[in-house]
């Protein structure tokens, strides 16, 4: 029994030193000192020993479970350091050292601007539409009664795709007059913003793309009071009581009678500077009572119906309402300058 006892210690302590992690050395600790682990089944044999070697083998056998207990347990502790250093490895976290505040981001001025205009329209009854940006020229030209040869189709002011002039980058949201006509019930009341593009070259009030929030009316009794009425409401709204505007005549091919509307520059107050290119106005919409025409092409009768539309820029919108100079500051994406907003 000695020799086994002293194979046991000897096996054991092999096994104990080539454990490679907790698990593997507490699988260990069972088959050497469990209830039915190798030592503990061959003390079950001390019974069949002699009266003289019984407690020469007691204190033998309880010399080898300390030498394992204490074997055991050391190679515990070296594990858990082993385990500790290789997480720390690991995460490569300092837990000591202060953490950093998330910096929070803001909504862009320009959707300020759109929420805000959102928020008016809705409370007068207006819906919210979205449309495609990729447009026909059936609904970006032919239903607004911009014919063939008309400026605004011309290869240097629009962005096509196919060699027939058919297939574009909307260059305003008007088309959405023309999809609500044809799929909304009378009376209508909505406003559509999204992108648009045009050739246009970027300057202080101009871009190749921008925003547009087309806006519309269809109704009998409709008159140019309603728009003029609706149109200073919703820029005292969003520019303060006592908000300037004028109103002068234009030329659209969608509407008949056409007007422009323009706010006081808020970067001169009127006198001239850069921003207004010296006029002391800044031109903010185009607006007028829908054509007759373009009512007829969506199976509306002018004659019982009328209505009028605009199409306002959303970044010449948000540079009134923030006072900003010049609108490529909205593009550039400068966080100095949008976390003033």
């Amino acid at each position: 029994m000695k020799e086994q006892l002293e194979a046991i210690r000897k096996q054991a302590l092999a096994d104990f030193a080539a454990a490679g992690d907790a698990a593997g050395l507490d699988a260990l600790r069972v088959k050497y000192l469990g209830k039915k682990g190798e030592l503990t089944a061959l003390l079950k044999q001390m019974g069949k020993l002699s009266p003289e070697e019984r407690p020469v083998m007691g204190q033998l056998a309880n010399t080898v479970r300390a030498d394992l207990e204490a074997a055991l347990e050391s190679r515990a502790g070296e594990l858990e350091e082993i385990a500790l250093e290789q997480r720390l490895k690991d995460e490569a976290l300092d837990i000591t050292i202060p953490g950093k505040a998330p910096k929070l981001g803001r909504r862009h001025p320009m959707y300020q601007a759109l929420d805000e205009i959102k928020d008016i329209f809705i409370s007068m009854g207006f819906t919210v539409l979205d449309g495609p940006e990729v447009e026909l020229a059936e609904y970006n030209f032919d239903r607004l009664n911009a014919d063939e040869g008309h400026p605004s189709r011309d290869w240097s002011d629009t962005f096509y795709f196919d060699e027939d002039s058919r297939v574009m980058l909307r260059s305003q949201t008007s088309p959405m007059q023309v999809r609500a006509m044809d799929s909304m019930e009378l009376p209508i009341r909505i406003i559509a913003p999204g992108r648009v593009y045009r050739k246009d070259e970027v300057d202080a009030t101009h871009s190749p793309m921008f925003h547009q929030v087309e806006g519309m009316v269809i109704d009998k009794g409709v008159t140019m009071a309603d728009l003029k009425g609706t149109l200073n409401t919703v820029v005292e709204k969003l520019y303060g009581k006592g908000t300037k505007t004028r109103f002068r005549p234009h030329h659209f091919p969608f509407t008949e009678p056409s007007c422009e509307m323009d706010v006081q520059c808020h970067k001169c107050g009127g006198v001239g500077c850069p921003t207004c290119k010296g006029e002391g106005w800044i031109e903010l919409l185009g607006a007028g009572m829908i054509h007759p025409k373009v009512l007829k092409m969506s199976g509306i009768d002018p004659e019982v119906y009328s209505g009028w539309a605009f199409g306002i820029g959303l970044e010449r919108t948000a540079m009134r309402r923030f006072k900003i100079a010049d609108l490529r500051l909205i593009f550039e994406n400068d966080v100095r300058f949008l976390e003033q907003f």
